[in-house]
C-alpha cells in the first residue's frame, strides 16, 4: 500500500523502512500535513501523520480528493483528527495506543529528579569551574507525597517506580484501578485533596476537546506552595501563564515540561537562527527552576521500533480488507465541563 508520510523526522525515517520494507513504498514528506501539503499524498492510498499535524474537516477533505482511504496516526492521541468527518468520508483511522509507556514514565521521573537535584545547574557551574553547593540543595524524594493525575498504563507505571522510591502516592481517575493500590499502596482521591497535599504532581491524562485547562490558577492556588508540577501528557492541560504568575509568586516551586500548548509552532524543528517569536515560551526558558524538554518523553529506540510495527500492522490490516483494534471508528462527545469536574480518561 503506497503511503506518505508526513511530518517525517531523520530520527525515525529508518526505523519506519525496516518496519514496512517493500510491502508498503513510503514517501517522505518533512513538512506538517495542511490544506496546503494535503496535495503531495496524490497517489498513496494512505497517508501517515504525527501530532503536530492538521487533520482538520477541509484537510480530510483534500486527503480525500487525492485518493487518500486510510490514515495510521504514528502516536497514541488523535485529537488532531476530525474523526466524524473522517467516518462521514469513509476514511479509516488507527493509531498507535501504546509504544512505550516506560519511555513516558521514565522520562517524568528523569524530569523531577533533574529539578529536584538541579542537575542542569550543576553541570553549568561545574563547567565554569564552580564547584560551590550553595544554590543546589534538593530534597529526598523518599517519604515524600506524589499525586497522580491519570492512571491509566502510564500513570501506574509512574505510581510502580515511585513506589520503589518510598513515596506515598495519591491518585486522580474517575475510573480507579485497584490493583494499584494492593500493588503500590496508592489511594484513591478528589482532585482537591491531591493537589492539597501533594509535593509533587504529575500528569498522566490525556487531552479532552474543547475542555477548559486541567491546571488553571484556581488550581494551581490550591496547591501545596512550593509544589513541583510535572507535565509529560499533553501541552493544553496546563495554563502556561497562570504557571507562569505562579513560579513568579513561590506558589509553584518548580515545573518540569515535556509538552507546551503552543507546541506546534515550535518543536520538532530548529529555530536556532530566527528570533524567538514566543514571548511566553522565552518566559518559562529564563526560570532556573523550569526544565524543558521538546516533547521527547517518548523518543526511546523501543518506542520508535513498536511505532514502526503498528504502522505496519494497520497498513497489513487494511491492504487484507480487517477491521483492526487500533482503528477509530468515532470520537466521544466533546462536552465542555468545569475543570475539577472533568473527565480523566484512562490513556
Amino acid at each position: 500500500m503506497k503511503t506518505t508520510v508526513f511530518s517525517a523526522k531523520p530520527f525515525e525515517q529508518a526505523y519506519l523502512s525496516e518496519a514496512l520494507g517493500p510491502g508498503h513504498p513510503l514517501r517522505f514528506i518533512e513538512a506538517n500535513l495542511s490544506v496546503e501539503t494535503a496535495a503531495l499524498a496524490r497517489g498513496s492510498e494512505a497517508v501517515a501523520i504525527f501530532s503536530t499535524d492538521d487533520a482538520s474537516a477541509p484537510v480530510l477533505d483534500a486527503l480525500h480528493a487525492q485518493g487518500v482511504r486510510f490514515i495510521s496516526i504514528r502516536a497514541t492521541g488523535h485529537d488532531q483528527v476530525d474523526l466524524p468527518h473522517a467516518q462521514t468520508l469513509g476514511l479509516r483511522v488507527a493509531n498507535v495506543p501504546e509504544y512505550s509507556p516506560y519511555a513516558i514514565a521514565e522520562h517524568a521521573l528523569a524530569l523531577m529528579l533533574a529539578l529536584n537535584r538541579r542537575l542542569i545547574q550543576a553541570d553549568r557551574q561545574l563547567r565554569a569551574y564552580d564547584f560551590r553547593l550553595d544554590e543546589l540543595i534538593g530534597f529526598d524524594l523518599h517519604g515524600k507525597t506524589v499525586g497522580i493525575i491519570g492512571l491509566g498504563h502510564i500513570g501506574g507505571i509512574v505510581a510502580g517506580i515511585l513506589s520503589g522510591f518510598g513515596c506515598r502516592l495519591l491518585g486522580y481517575d474517575p475510573l480507579p484501578n485497584p490493583e494499584l493500590t494492593v500493588r503500590h499502596g496508592l489511594t484513591y482521591t478528589t482532585l482537591e485533596q491531591l493537589c492539597a497535599e501533594a509535593d509533587i504532581i504529575t500528569l498522566h491524562a490525556p487531552m479532552t476537546p474543547h475542555a477548559p485547562y486541567l491546571i488553571d490558577a484556581p488550581r494551581l492556588a490550591q496547591m501545596k506552595r512550593g509544589v513541583m508540577l510535572i507535565n509529560t501528557s499533553r501541552g493544553a492541560e496546563l495554563d502556561t501563564a497562570a504557571a507562569l504568575d505562579a513560579l513568579d509568586s513561590g506558589q509553584l516551586g518548580y515545573l518540569g515540561l515535556d509538552v507546551y500548548e503552543h507546541e506546534k509552532a515550535l518543536f520538532f524543528r530548529d529555530h536556532s537562527r530566527r528570533p524567538p517569536v514566543d514571548a511566553l515560551f522565552a518566559r518559562l526558558l529564563s526560570y532556573p527552576n523550569v526544565l524543558v524538554t521538546g516533547h521527547q518523553a517518548f523518543l526511546t529506540r523501543e518506542a520508535l521500533q513498536n511505532i514502526a510495527a503498528t504502522t505496519r500492522q494497520n497498513l497489513d490490516g487494511w491492504a487484507a480488507g480487517e477491521v483492526l483494534d487500533t482503528e477509530l471508528t468515532h470520537a466521544a462527545p466533546a462536552q465542555p465541563v468545569q475543570a475539577e469536574l472533568r473527565p480523566v480518561l484512562q490513556a
